[in-house]
């Protein structure tokens, strides 16, 4: 088998593990969404993000998914990580839309089609699939040489997107207003 035929494979094998992956997460968003809470528990879900989002900027929003993303390459553990925080976005996005006439009868999903949104998904996606396959090359005991490139290299794209991201995402956060005033937070 040429070099070529054998690469052409492990990109569509890759692919694979990169719908798997953004599969998760959007499960666990939606699992996260459909979470039924008490007033107290929205409430005090909101006011919590609130307060981690009170003087975000650009730079915070990158830093923060950067964090996330960086902790989902973990093997094994960042899987765990992946699941929890997209659970916990969802859950967010359920106590903001419990509470705001605006987003009331909006799909969770739809947040998420956004082209900031988009690009998270797909970098947790990737995060999150690296984490398995890094588990697998593990338990194989496959060289170390023979995927730590290949991990570095989708770390910085996945730093790269993330920051690309932070910023639509801030553009468009100060054009709809800042986080001053948004619905019902």
């Amino acid at each position: 088998m040429s070099l070529g035929c054998t690469l052409h494979f492990n990109i569509k094998l890759r692919l694979l593990y990169l719908a798997l992956g953004v599969a998760t997460f959007l499960i666990a968003y939606s699992v996260g969404a459909a979470v039924n809470m008490t007033k107290a528990e929205i409430e005090l879900l909101k006011r919590q993000f609130s307060e981690q989002i009170k003087n975000i900027d650009q730079t915070g929003i990158f830093i923060n998914n950067v964090k996330i993303a960086l902790g989902m390459f973990v093997p094994g553990f960042g899987i765990g990580l992946g699941m929890f925080s997209g659970f916990s976005t969802g859950m967010v996005f359920n106590a903001i839309a419990e509470t705001s006439p605006i987003l009331k009868n909006i799909p969770p999903l739809i947040i998420l089609i956004t082209p900031f949104g988009i690009l998270e998904v797909f970098a947790y996606g990737t995060a999150l699939s690296r984490s398995g396959i890094l588990v697998y090359d593990l338990v194989t005991k496959k060289p170390w040489r023979e995927y730590v490139v290949v991990t570095l290299i989708e770390i910085g794209i996945v730093i790269v997107i993330l920051l690309v991201g932070a910023i639509i995402e801030w553009q468009t956060i100060t054009h709809l207003g800042g986080f001053r005033n948004p619905p019902n937070l």
